[in-house]
């Protein structure tokens, strides 16, 4: 009988010691994949186009987007990325990059929009846009996040994107803290950062936009929004909305101090 305890007990202690072995090529293997895959970022594409459409005389108006202003002055583009979203006294409201560019493309280009807005992602102006989010992130990358506070609405749309963060609603009666509101956890090989955490903001907030590997796309934050919101079954956000610019407000503010790596590369 003794025996055969000790040899349970050796073959239970083995079980455990594979397990945490397998645990860790794992979490090794997913490094590995992740580091291959920053090796030629395909984004750089997109920010090659970004640039190029920055520069080109575009729209009705055919003009390009060199006198807009992304809250450092018109025309200035480094560093002003890490410090969006903020409020922009000519529209009196808060805006993220994208919603700012679609500002710009109006005022100055004469393109509408309104329409913009509602092409699809990846179509038309929507495509174009996110190459200029591409090219603009890129110059702010290795500095910190720096979302300012110092207004009345910035504070606003901080606590209403705490809020939107842990409201809990839609079929499944999830949050995005459903997913991102704890520590260690992973949907198949991607990792969900705790974005209640500076670290956690920092590293989510600040890897987007980013090439994502399976739809050969970049993505900017409001489409990373977007489909977040499908997979909690919540309605698709308006581009641009207040509600999705409140989240990134959250996020960017939680991670203030972290370093901006976009535009990364995601599975």
């Amino acid at each position: 009988m003794r025996m055969t305890k000790i040899l349970a007990m050796a073959a239970f202690v083995g079980l455990a010691a594979s397990a945490a072995w397998a645990q860790k090529t794992t979490e090794e293997g997913i490094a590995e994949y992740r580091a291959m895959l920053q090796d030629g970022n395909p984004a750089e594409l997109f920010e090659a186009k970004g640039e190029d459409l920055w520069k080109k005389p575009r729209g009705p108006k055919n003009a390009s987007l060199e006198k807009c202003d992304l809250g450092k002055g018109a025309g200035v583009v480094k560093g002003a990325f890490v410090e969006l979203p903020r409020y922009f006294p000519d529209t009196k409201r808060v805006q993220d990059l994208e919603s700012r560019l679609l500002t710009c493309m109006e005022a100055l280009q004469g393109f509408n929009a309104a329409e913009i807005a509602n092409t699809p992602f990846g179509k038309g102006e929507q495509a174009n846009l996110e190459g200029l989010v591409a090219w603009i992130s890129s110059e702010s990358r290795g500095m910190k996040l720096n979302v300012p506070q110092s207004r009345p609405e910035e504070k606003t749309m901080y606590e209403v994107g705490k809020r939107l963060f842990f409201a809990r609603a839609g079929t499944h009666d999830f949050a995005c803290a459903s997913c991102h509101g704890t520590d260690n956890k992973r949907i198949r090989l991607q990792d969900l950062p705790n974005l209640t955490k500076p670290s956690g903001a920092a590293s989510g907030f600040g890897s987007w936009p980013a090439y994502r590997v399976s739809s050969g796309e970049l993505w900017g934050m409001q489409r990373r929004l977007n489909d977040c919101y499908r997979q909690q079954r919540f309605p698709y956000p308006r581009f641009g909305s207040d509600a999705t610019i409140a989240l990134a407000v959250y996020m960017g503010v939680t991670g203030k101090g972290g370093v901006s790596v976009a535009p990364a590369i995601k599975r």
